[in-house]
């Protein structure tokens, strides 16, 4: 009889844990984007938050610049959509030399800051602007990006202004809304879109003084055409030199 309760105790530890298990069962839910065709109503919102980022630019006193160089073997997960679609890395290592500069906004501003980053790397040139909100409620951070895969020199590329191809933004409590330029779509409708982005990159790159500070400090990190030492290009002496020796009489 002992036996018996022994055995059926066991029985409903048994059944007790396995409901347990399958109670405790984590549910993973996965979101994928639509990148190449969002929905109307994301193509909305993405307009909405690009019209609210600063079209008059009044910074605050406070300002970051940073120059890096960044060597990885493997990716970590999800580092693309942060620093840029160039840090994903391939082979043994992938060096990648980088130039931040972060502005902030006043306190009155509904935004925090604006962060402008070039990457460099074997892949290309990678340029990303993010803004980040002050306040969070719905959308906390719109970001641009554009990329150069020829390799070319970052300061020639940044006399010109290349248009954006991924713009991003995350919100609150939701999913993100994305959308970048995919070539074998059509995304005529999304063109509007992806001016209004270069537009404000554009803007910006001029009012942080980009094209002035980035090449200088890539140079710095060994990138980039690089200037003539003094040493190698001597100015002529202007000094008068020595007079001949006079002439010897037969």
């Amino acid at each position: 009889m002992l036996l018996s309760f022994f055995l059926a105790g066991l029985a409903g530890a048994a059944g007790f844990a396995q409901q347990t298990a399958e109670g405790n069962k984590s549910q993973v839910k996965i979101n994928y984007l639509n990148v190449c065709s969002p929905s109307e109503t994301e193509k909305q919102e993405l307009s909405t938050a690009l019209e609210r980022l600063p079209a008059k630019i009044h910074f605050a006193p406070d300002f970051e610049i940073s120059r890096g160089r960044t060597t990885m073997t493997e990716a970590p997960a999800g580092l693309s959509s942060v620093l840029g679609s160039s840090q994903v890395v391939s082979g043994e290592s992938a060096p990648s030399n980088w130039v931040r500069i972060r502005r902030e906004f006043p306190p009155d501003s509904p935004f925090v800051s604006v962060q402008y980053s070039i990457s460099v790397d074997s892949g290309g040139i990678v340029e990303t602007l993010v803004f980040r909100s002050r306040e969070m409620k719905d959308v906390i951070q719109v970001s641009m990006e554009d990329k150069v895969s020829a390799s070319a020199d970052p300061a020639q590329v940044l006399k010109s202004d290349t248009p954006v191809d991924h713009v991003r933004i995350e919100r609150f409590g939701k999913s993100s809304v994305a959308l970048a330029r995919c070539p074998e779509a059509d995304q005529h409708a999304y063109d509007p879109l992806f001016q209004q982005a270069s537009a404000i990159l554009s803007h910006y790159r001029t009012a942080l003084n980009v094209r002035t500070t980035v090449p200088t400090d890539l140079r710095r990190l060994g990138v980039g055409e690089k200037t003539n030492s003094p040493e190698t290009h001597k100015p002529k002496s202007t000094k008068p030199g020595l007079p001949a020796p006079p002439s010897k009489q037969p």
